[in-house]
């Protein structure tokens, strides 16, 4: 086989899932893809790059400097025909939609481009974030789409997946499906829903489309957009349940809960224009948005436990 850079990002994708189950959720494909994939590398380099086992996969020594070299030559590529951020330094705009991912980001761009000024926008449409790289108004976004429904855009951006996840539901504390591991989605088709509008990438005609499948339609919908510390207190209060993000941290009065089957997924990607003013290569964008996502699972117990159930053997 001909090593490309996508092989390289998958083994570097793998050592930070820490599995190939979750590596695969991250990747957005089976973990049967990534396994053969990984199976492929291995007899190109004539050697185990991982060790298996029952808690998942870590690098073996020869596998470590395969893996370091491979983040070099992934910051490398990602710096050709750059021009390289200047000592005086520069502005990164950067817009993101509604994502727990951004502090984390945010955080950690400081941090590692210290002399850089970043400006944050809040955009709810990932379609607006397009169209604002498409004409030079920002240079980096964070946005959303969903499998089948992938964000188009013309060859003056590029983009490159963060992580797949499933959507959860937010459900009150004392619901009467409380007690279960896993809910229906069928089972919720009474209740009322707070579903967010529009935004531009397949939402909420993706969340109608799992109800169709389920076999209702939502007889009750609050159209809500606004901070999910207000959502929860509603949905505390008894007023509606929704779909969530999965590593959402519930207040008290609020439990999340997977959903059967897992009907609705959502895509985090992080996209760019080539020509971005600022000069900082997108795999440091790209690793910063990873590491604050692996931080926001460490923090989620019930998306830890879904994981493990979900995926089973490394």
């Amino acid at each position: 086989m001909e090593l490309e850079l996508r092989h390289l990002r998958t083994l570097c994708v793998i050592a930070e899932a820490g599995s190939l189950g979750r590596a695969a959720a991250t990747l957005g494909h089976s973990q049967a893809a990534v396994s053969t994939q990984l199976g492929r590398l291995e007899r190109h380099f004539g050697q185990r790059l991982f060790e298996r086992g029952p808690d998942g996969v870590e690098p073996t020594p020869y596998g470590a400097v395969v893996l370091a070299q491979a983040r070099e030559v992934l910051l490398g590529a990602e710096r050709i025909g750059r021009p390289a951020a200047g000592t005086g330094g520069g502005t990164l705009r950067l817009a993101a939609t509604n994502t727990p991912i951004l502090p984390g980001l945010a955080r950690r761009i400081c941090a590692l481009l210290p002399e850089l000024r970043l400006s944050v926008s809040s955009v709810y449409a990932s379609s607006d974030i397009v169209e604002q790289l498409e004409r030079g108004e920002i240079d980096a976004g964070l946005a959303v789409d969903y499998p089948g429904r992938e964000l188009a855009h013309s060859e003056l951006i590029e983009h490159r997946g963060i992580v797949t996840e499933p959507g959860f539901v937010a459900l009150p504390a004392d619901h009467r499906l409380r007690h279960r591991t896993e809910v229906s989605l069928a089972e919720l088709g009474g209740e009322a829903w707070f579903l967010t509008p529009d935004d531009g990438a397949g939402w909420p005609g993706v969340f109608h489309t799992a109800c169709r499948s389920a076999g209702f339609a939502p007889a009750v919908l609050h159209e809500f957009l606004g901070d999910q510390l207000q959502l929860q207190r509603m949905i505390a209060e008894g007023l509606g349940v929704s779909v969530v993000q999965a590593t959402i941290q519930p207040i008290p009065g609020v439990i999340v809960k997977p959903l059967c089957g897992t009907p609705l997924w959502a895509r985090y990607l992080l996209a760019w224009r080539r020509d971005a003013q600022a000069g900082v290569p997108a795999e440091t964008l790209y690793r910063a948005a990873a590491d604050a996502y692996r931080e926001l699972i460490a923090r989620a117990a019930h998306f830890q436990s879904w994981v493990a159930r979900t995926y089973t053997s490394p």
